[in-house]
């Protein structure tokens, strides 16, 4: 039976994302034009807008709706906003920034990830994304930005990615260790960095980010 796509988009927003507090309307209208299931691997294109996290090669996740919309609204993007997204993943989230901002760069150590998330916004024509192949822990920007999401859990605190946002910058990062984390919207302001805690979730480590093992003696 074939899947009518638009409306389950539609459905995916009013009953899944809506009810989650996302209520920002050019992020809500954003999550309806990006064609989600064209950027879920193909083996889970009929799970496109089902309320869980898909797979993705290399042991990565594509994160659930309702966190990806409650990601972008942290973010309070404007059409002038220069992004940062580290973990650019399946690239859903890459289109939704930059349908949403004035550019994004975007990063993932898998080059796998980055050139079909290029071969996917070449067909969808956007022209407003720098993709990079890097580790984000020995990447250097060499500027700042007006928002920084990251895509993947960090178990320490995020001070690096923190030191690369402008003067009122936002941040949204998910912070601790499985199975209760905390997902932070951080702000630079004149005295420094404030966290707000905004909800808990559960979400897989970004490389390079997990916990220091423990061992039990």
């Amino acid at each position: 039976m074939a899947i009518d796509f638009e409306q389950a988009r539609a459905t995916m927003v009013e009953q899944q994302v809506r009810p989650w507090d996302v209520l920002d309307p050019r992020v809500l209208e954003a999550l309806l034009h990006v064609r989600r299931e064209d950027f879920v691997p193909a083996r889970h294109r009929k799970l496109a807008f089902a309320d869980i996290a898909l797979p993705l090669e290399h042991g990565e996740v594509m994160m659930k709706p309702v966190l990806e919309g409650r990601a972008l609204q942290s973010l309070d993007l404007g059409p002038s906003d220069v992004v940062l997204e580290i973990g650019t993943g399946s690239g859903f989230l890459t289109a939704c920034l930059a349908r949403l901002a004035r550019e994004v760069v975007s990063l993932d150590i898998h080059a796998d990830f980055v050139e079909r998330t290029r071969a996917r916004l070449a067909a969808e024509s956007v022209a407003n994304v720098r993709l990079e192949t890097a580790d984000a822990f020995a990447w250097e920007p060499g500027r700042t930005f007006d928002a920084i999401v990251v895509t993947g859990a960090v178990a320490t605190d995020p001070e690096r990615f923190g030191a690369w946002l402008a003067p009122g910058g936002r941040l949204f990062v998910v912070h601790g260790e499985s199975p209760v984390m905390e997902a932070l919207r951080i702000t630079r302001r004149d005295d420094g960095l404030h966290r707000e805690s905004l909800f808990e979730t559960d979400l897989p480590h970004l490389r390079g980010a997990e916990p220091a093992p423990r061992f039990d003696f």
